[in-house]
């Protein structure tokens, strides 16, 4: 018997969606979202049969839409939030304010004060100074202290800049409950694009062992906020979105039992649920032997595809000359910027018979797109987004 691979729980390598289809039936005059509200629908019921009593906290920054925001709060969806906008965002799309997070390890005084005036009673902390913040802006609160991850296999991993040590965090546990706050847990981050469920073993092992050492000392840990790292399809197979999430929520209860889990998607929630329409530019060549073309799009690092750096998120292109002969190009954005090259250590196959004027598709970039699109360098438009 042949089994595809849905059939075996991947996700399959290329197909039409219904925001694709949108995009090459209408024309646009700027690089523009698709964004299809039904897929993040059928995204949060996947995360949700495969996470099972887990709450399901959706990442803002992945893609702050109020469309995207309101669907989910309809749903059910919690949340979780990094600034003062991203919780006022979702309070004014119909979120609770107990459904709500603030997640962000490194916050003003201020947000702090007005979240919990809000009626936001969770917030993550990483160290000293920032329990100190929380203990005085939302006296009694409860908080998780965020982990450092050493060993990633995320594409994207999530090291250094959030989360401390193990020792670090046992004596920020303690100096919670002097302050007057209720630790509730740890959280931690995998790593952005971790592509298989098995890829999180050595950092629940990891996190497992803190978690170990806290209870000894007596700490009664009620919370595991295992963040995100949700993957999408970027040319390399990934298990379907309720496999995946069954995988991981496994490894979780192998390590920890029945506690209270967090779960954070964003990419993983609604990046599948958006294509960019653009436009090439211009396809040249730099000298008369150059062994690769340029390609230049009307989008760039600094209008969307901020997640090319170090080209780690490999975007997927189609246009209506794939069935043409391809060939291996060099991609670029429009801006004057030299770091405005998208692809370059690992050159793009594209049709050869591609040309400026011509319509090009980048798939899966409903998430990590517009929030990092900029206001406008160098004149260019930030990204319009059409939700259908």
């Amino acid at each position: 018997m042949t089994m595809t691979l849905h059939a075996l729980g991947f996700e399959p390598k290329q197909s039409l969606s219904r925001a694709e289809t949108f995009a090459n039936s209408h024309s646009f005059d700027r690089p523009t979202v698709v964004l299809d509200l039904d897929q993040v629908s059928r995204n949060f019921a996947a995360l949700k049969a495969g996470l099972g009593d887990a709450h399901i906290h959706y990442a803002v920054k992945a893609n702050p839409e109020r469309a995207i925001i309101e669907r989910l709060a309809s749903l059910g969806c919690h949340f979780d939030a990094a600034s003062r906008g991203e919780i006022e965002l979702c309070l004014s799309q119909g979120a609770r304010p107990e459904t709500i997070s603030f997640g962000n390890t490194v916050k003003r005084p201020s947000d702090i004060a007005f979240a919990w005036e809000a009626g936001v009673r969770v917030f993550a902390a990483d160290a000293e100074e920032e329990l100190a913040k929380i203990a005085l802006h939302a006296p009694g609160a409860q908080v998780y202290i965020r982990l450092l991850v050493n060993n990633s296999q995320a594409d994207w991993p999530l090291s250094r800049k959030f989360g401390c040590d193990r020792a670090g965090a046992l004596e920020l546990l303690d100096t919670a409950v002097l302050m007057g706050l209720k630790p509730m847990g740890f959280s931690f981050h995998v790593g952005s694009q971790t592509r298989r469920a098995d890829m999180w073993d050595s950092t629940l092992d990891e996190i497992a062992e803190t978690w170990a050492a806290a209870k000894a000392e007596g700490h009664e840990l009620t919370l595991l906020n295992i963040g995100g790292g949700f993957p999408a399809f970027y040319g390399e197979e990934i298990e379907a979105p309720e496999v995946y999430a069954r995988g991981v929520i496994e490894r979780v209860r192998a390590r920890f039992g029945n506690v209270d889990v967090m779960a954070e998607p964003g990419r993983g929630m609604v990046a599948n649920a958006g294509v960019i329409a653009a436009e090439v530019l211009l396809v040249s060549r730099k000298t008369a032997d150059d062994l690769h073309r340029w390609v230049y799009l009307d989008i760039g690092k600094f209008s969307g595809l901020a997640e090319t750096m170090d080209e780690a998120i490999r975007y997927q292109f189609a246009t209506r000359r794939d069935a043409d002969p391809m060939g291996p190009c060099i991609l670029a954005g429009p801006s004057c910027d030299s770091a405005d090259v998208l692809y370059e250590k690992r050159p793009v196959n594209l049709p050869l018979t591609l040309k400026a004027g011509d319509k090009i598709v980048i798939r899966n970039t409903g998430a990590y797109t517009t929030s990092y699109s900029s206001v406008g360098f160098n004149g260019f438009p930030p990204l319009d987004v059409v939700v259908i």
